[in-house]
């Protein structure tokens, strides 16, 4: 037998009260706190105080709220559609209830579910889109968590684009037969150009791109968002990348992005791995080119997910060239590097006033020729370096910055798997710096950082890489002996 399903003990309605009153008892935090929540109304909002405390006087002057400086008196709630009874005292609150029952008016008594008719919501405003949020008694903190939640998924600019969408509705139901062809142009106008315009702000080219859509009804052209997922934990995603993964029709991510980013894009998403870890390419860069044109000129909504940050070391600057070059849209969603969740980390300034006031971001890689690069000579006059995936040439790092004039004392930070629970750090001088490349316990993405300014780090719970210097120097010694 199916489990019956739990019946509401209140059943949430919405009701009009553009122009209508509102009247509000109280004249402390209890009265502001609900004057803030109609306030978001276009009701007129009554308050009944003859003792009203500075705060809720500036709220009614900065909102045009009718102020009754009184005693209360039953006749001040007359012409009200709905009552609040918010005084605070037990006594006012039940006479302000039986008041507006006999009246015929719904109330609510704050913190008095007894004398209530109806309940607040926690509310969500995207006018003309409203979420309300009721728990049934299980309390305001539930509410509130999952309202800053829902808050959380939606564009700020949803408010707009349905007040759009309100405008074409009776234009789109004269051109477009029920059915698919109307369906699908709601679609295309909430998950196509016509968003992404409104989002950016441009709320005429939104309106052209939807007037675009509703006389040529054509599929919406493809869109691609490179999107940056962070150094791994889910939650420093940004709010822009979420959304962008809960509208994916396919995500196209790295394999450093771990399958807990990847599951917070929508259910039934397309998700297609495409490798690039350290000598394992699944696919090309010129492949996962060819696929991101393919699926954009398939009308595909597509989120790019790369590791940190796509515009570092992301390899997004070719991704854009093909795209652009194809005609395909797209967009570029920044995420947290990696250099900043490593000092994080370390509880480290990258900048520190008289001591380093500016920043490289390289890889170790980048030494690998005859000539030393210009990140190495702003190294040695006091810039801060954040080498990434430079583990494997540790040494040759080291000895190429320190051949260069940077003292073997500068301090070094080093973070393996930055950000997430199972990171490790470790900490020392320029010249402890090798005994990287013999970690072979390092199997996650490290970050290395190098300056004066690391000295300014929080070492508490970091191991020095001192304590495995000497042992990388017995095993290069051991390993020549057998050589």
């Amino acid at each position: 037998m199916p489990q019956a399903t739990a019946k509401l003990n209140a059943f949430p309605v919405f009701m009009r009260v553009e122009g209508e009153a509102v009247a509000i008892v109280g004249g402390g935090e209890e009265a502001l706190a609900k004057a803030r929540l109609i306030g978001q109304s276009s009701a007129v909002l009554r308050i009944i105080a003859d003792a009203a405390e500075a705060e809720l006087l500036a709220f009614i002057a900065a909102n045009g709220a009718i102020h009754i400086a009184a005693a209360y008196d039953a006749a001040h709630l007359e012409g009200a559609v709905m009552a609040f009874a918010a005084s605070g005292n037990e006594a006012l609150d039940r006479r302000v209830a039986e008041d507006a029952r006999r009246m015929g008016i719904p109330v609510n008594a704050v913190d008095r579910p007894e004398l209530c008719d109806f309940f607040t919501p926690a509310l969500v405003n995207r006018a003309p889109v409203a979420i309300a949020i009721g728990t049934e008694g299980a309390g305001p903190v539930l509410a509130q968590m999952l309202r800053s939640r829902i808050d959380r998924m939606l564009s700020p600019s949803l408010g707009p684009l349905a007040s759009l969408a309100a405008s074409l509705r009776g234009t789109a139901e004269r051109l477009l037969p029920k059915g698919n062809a109307r369906r699908r142009f709601w679609s295309d106008f909430f998950g196509g150009a016509p968003a992404r315009a409104m989002a950016a702000g441009q709320l005429s080219q939104a309106h052209d791109a939807a007037v675009d859509l509703l006389l040529s009804n054509a599929p919406a052209s493809g869109h691609i968002a490179l999107v940056g997922a962070g150094p791994g934990a889910e939650d420093l995603l940004t709010l822009r990348a979420h959304r962008l993964l809960m509208e994916a029709d396919v995500i196209v991510h790295d394999a450093l992005v771990p399958e807990t980013i990847v599951a917070m894009g929508r259910r039934d998403a397309e998700r297609l791995p495409v490798g690039k870890r350290k000598g394992c390419h699944t696919k090309s860069q010129a492949e996962i080119n060819a696929l991101l044109i393919e699926l954009g000129r398939d009308g595909k909504r597509v989120v790019r997910l790369k590791s940190g940050d796509p515009l570092v070391f992301g390899r997004a600057g070719e991704e854009m060239a093909s795209l652009r070059d194809a005609g395909i849209a797209y967009e570029v969603v920044p995420g947290v590097t990696a250099a900043f969740a490593a000092a994080a980390d370390f509880e480290l300034p990258l900048t520190l006033r008289g001591v380093s006031s500016s920043m490289v971001f390289t890889t170790g890689h980048d030494l690998k020729g005859n000539s030393l690069p210009d990140w190495a000579k702003l190294a040695i006059s006091g810039a801060t370096v954040a080498v990434y995936m430079g583990r494997s040439v540790a040494a040759e790092v080291a000895g190429r910055l320190i051949e260069a004039g940077l003292s073997p004392d500068t301090a070094v930070a080093v973070v393996e798997n930055a950000s997430l629970a199972n990171r490790r750090r470790f900490h020392g001088t320029l010249a402890d710096l090798p005994s990287l490349e013999v970690r072979a316990d390092l199997v996650g993405p490290v970050m290395t950082i190098i300056g004066d300014a690391v000295a300014g780090a929080n070492f508490e719970r970091s191991e020095p890489l001192a304590a495995h210097r000497h042992e990388g120097a017995a095993q290069t010694a051991a390993e020549g002996a057998e050589r």
